[in-house]
């Protein structure tokens, strides 16, 4: 997981473009949008990252970096 690649996607596209973005990585199609990323698995992280962090940011008012450190809060808790 890289933060600038996520900030990247968060400041560049609209929610909706990342759902779509999510929903043809799965569905294994191309990309309508640039993605860094190492591999798809990594792309994906990104992509869910961003979807997170946006929809926390627009409907909840949360700045930035309040969001990442809420995704990876979660992110830990799931691991652990």
């Amino acid at each position: 997981m890289k933060i600038p690649a996520i900030k990247k996607l968060v400041e560049n596209y609209t929610l909706t473009q990342l759902k779509d973005a999510e929903t043809a990585i799965l569905e294994e199609q191309k990309l309508a949008i640039e993605v860094e990323g190492d591999d798809e698995g990594e792309c994906l992280t990104h992509i869910l990252a961003s979807i997170y962090i946006k929809d926390k940011m627009d409907h909840h008012a949360v700045p930035f970096n309040q969001a990442l450190r809420d995704f990876s809060q979660r992110v830990r808790n799931s691991i652990s």
